[in-house]
């Protein structure tokens, strides 16, 4: 209410709005000036917000949520190993499908096949998605092409809202990053406790470079934020919220046919990889080919050079451009 409110906002109209008492109000304010809000209190007039921080909590995030499940039970740590990992933890705990885990920094932060993510505190977004599918574990890979398509759009949206439209689009690389500016912005992580035939549930971590101002030499050639991309400060809740609202319109036509079909030409709107020449890396096999796009059961076609199109399933494949990472 403070944060939408065009000039200060009185404390019956809180208390009366609210359903709580002056004191419980004036407690909370003061909840809010700890975590770093700077809230202005003026006798007879109320309060105002005069500076937001960029904070991860479940406060600030779910202040912002414009969906039905995804994100409403949100758990925010200030330090963890791994938010996927916290994430299964809770998942064995009971903690309903939609469960939302961040971290303002990682220690651990995991990447595809064993890899480590840079984790700093305050630039970037950690998080990991608790789903309990109706669905066959079969077709789980595909949720990490619907986080994709999700996070690609509500960063898109984000950067338009605060940029323009001529603001440099993100763009998805398959099966599981976010690129921008031919760089990495975004990384994802799908991992899954199943039986045979029936889900326990599925993790999706997806870590966002927002507001990192370099990073690390190793990966620097690699790597980029949307304040390096475009020089403007993003908040980070807000961002994680637009990400749960397309996350959850994208999932609700995914799960209706547990396949693609009806999410493809957006997938492939978005879809950096498309029309280009692809270096495939298998376990023990690599060949070259042109990305064509992807089918119902989100694998990559490629044209092989004899005009062969091969279905390329992610597993443990790597698909990378022929000079360089896109």
């Amino acid at each position: 209410m403070l944060r939408e409110a065009d000039t200060y906002v009185s404390g019956q109209e809180l208390c009366g709005q609210l359903g709580v008492s002056r004191t419980a109000v004036w407690k909370v304010i003061g909840q809010l000036k700890e975590e770093g809000y700077e809230i202005e209190a003026v006798k007879n007039r109320g309060y105002r917000i005069t500076s937001i921080p960029d904070v991860m909590t479940a406060v600030e995030i779910g202040s912002r949520l414009k969906t039905k499940i995804m994100g409403r039970c949100c758990i925010c740590y200030q330090e963890t190993d791994s938010t996927n990992t916290r994430a299964k933890q809770l998942a064995e705990e009971g903690k309903p499908h939609g469960t939302l885990v961040c971290a303002e920094r990682q220690t651990g932060g995991k990447g595809r096949r064993g890899r480590s993510w840079s984790s700093p505190s305050g630039e970037a977004i950690y998080m990991s998605l608790l789903l309990r599918p109706p669905i066959n574990p079969v077709h789980t890979s595909m949720l990490t092409l619907v986080m994709g398509l999700a996070a690609a759009k509500a960063c898109n949206e984000v950067l338009e809202e605060r940029i323009g439209p001529a603001v440099p689009k993100v763009q998805v690389k398959w099966p599981n990053d976010l690129v921008l500016e031919g760089r990495k912005l975004a990384g994802i992580l799908t991992e899954l406790s199943t039986e045979v035939d029936y889900i326990n549930h599925v993790v999706i971590g997806i870590g966002i470079n927002v507001n990192a101002k370099a990073f690390p030499e190793e990966i620097a050639a690699t790597a980029n934020s949307l304040r390096m991309a475009t020089g403007e400060v993003f908040p980070r809740a807000e961002l994680a919220a637009c990400c749960m609202k397309h996350f959850e319109a994208c999932y609700e036509r995914f799960i209706q046919t547990e396949e693609l079909s009806a999410l493809k030409k957006e997938y492939e709107g978005l879809l950096v990889n498309i029309g280009r020449q692809v270096q495939v890396l298998e376990p023990n096999h690599a060949y070259t080919g042109k990305a064509l796009g992807i089918n119902d059961s989100g694998e990559l076609l490629v044209e092989r050079e004899d005009g062969q199109v091969i279905a390329v399933y992610a597993g443990e494949v790597s698909v990378r451009g022929i000079y360089g990472y896109v």
